[in-house]
């Protein structure tokens, strides 16, 4: 009896057809997403992550070795001397500088922006997104993107001219009633303090964490605060049960973003600062200084080691700022439903 031919052998693979799902291997994968465009742009995609870490590198290296030249004929503490003298005024010719005052005045100056900025853009992302109305909503998030856009002179510029000598009768009233602490003691004077520069950072960021705090906001299940209606909850006690929890890590992130850009400000800064390197006890005397400000300042009438030491203050606010953004992406990463990836 003859037994019919086969069409395939025992051995060989089924047809593309009958291959089920299951069956198709990484190998088989592969070879078939090897192709032209997709090879392109895996190397544009990996150069371009290669490209971003040896700027950075670079970045790191040009600091570093610049702030070691500085910093190996420095006579005075980096981390802990208040006076600022790379050209030896008053020393007989040896530099003597620190960022102590530095330090103080960016550290403090950004504290107070985030404290003024994170309720008032938690408050406004709300509103926006489970408050007004769509045909409101809408040109008020217009308006937030627009203030993101303001070049960072005209804050100065309005801060300097407008902001800080309407500040006075504020002062005064802190003075009064806080002024025993110490922190909030006002002895007069132009209000060019360290909470001046807090107010006007503090308008700056509040785009950037109102804009990320409501697209976190947004994110939220409609299941969840669903259920909280239909449990009876009101609609703060639904926002308060259901979209804070959810949005907390996001809304951690969004100030910590904020804050890196309070940190590294510069020309605003400058324009309303009076600095001077002295930490007062009190955030409402004029006088103190930041990295930018200090660097900003002294750039174009300091000589070559001036230049040098000015570098190093430049590589600590580095420091910093990648420490903020490292944490920013760490506390992101904790919940990566808010980031919107699993990288």
């Amino acid at each position: 009896m003859d037994i019919p031919s086969s069409t395939t052998s025992p051995t060989s693979p089924p047809p593309l057809h009958d291959v089920k799902p299951s069956q198709v291997t990484p190998k088989r994968a592969a070879r078939g997403a090897t192709r032209p465009g997709d090879r392109i742009f895996l190397g544009l995609s990996r150069g371009s992550g290669i490209a971003l870490l040896v700027i950075m590198a670079a970045i790191a290296a040009f600091l570093t070795y610049r702030a070691a030249l500085a910093l190996s004929d420095n006579t005075g503490n980096f981390l802990t001397t208040f006076e600022w003298d790379p050209a030896g005024t008053a020393t007989n010719g040896k530099p003597y500088f620190g960022i102590a005052v530095l330090v103080f005045g960016t550290v403090v100056s950004s504290i107070i922006a985030l404290v003024i900025a994170v309720p008032i853009a938690i408050g406004i992302a709300l509103f926006i997104s489970h408050y007004a109305p769509r045909k409101l909503a809408t040109p008020i998030a217009f308006v937030i993107d627009l203030l993101a856009a303001v070049p960072s002179i005209v804050y100065g510029l309005w801060g300097a001219l407008v902001v800080a000598p309407n500040l006075t009768g504020l002062y005064s009233w802190l003075d009064d009633y806080f002024g025993w602490t110490g922190i909030f003691s006002y002895q007069g004077g132009a209000p060019r303090s360290l909470m001046t520069v807090g107010i006007l950072l503090a308008i700056m960021i509040l785009p950037i964490i109102t804009n990320v705090s409501r697209e976190v906001f947004l994110q939220v299940p409609k299941m969840h605060e669903e259920a909280a209606l239909a449990l009876g909850a009101t609609r703060w006690e639904t926002i308060r049960m259901s979209v804070l929890p959810f949005a907390r890590s996001g809304v951690i992130s969004a100030s910590m973003l904020g804050l890196g850009r309070a940190l590294g400000e510069t020309i605003a800064v400058a324009t309303v600062l009076s600095p001077s390197f002295v930490i007062n006890a009190s955030v409402l005397d004029f006088g103190g200084g930041t990295f930018a400000q200090n660097i900003a300042s002294k750039f174009n009438e300091a000589t070559e080691y001036g230049r040098d030491a000015l570098i190093a203050s430049g590589l600590v606010l580095f420091v910093i700022t990648l420490l903020v953004n490292g944490a920013a992406r760490l506390i992101i990463a904790r919940r990566k439903e808010y980031s919107g990836a699993n990288a």
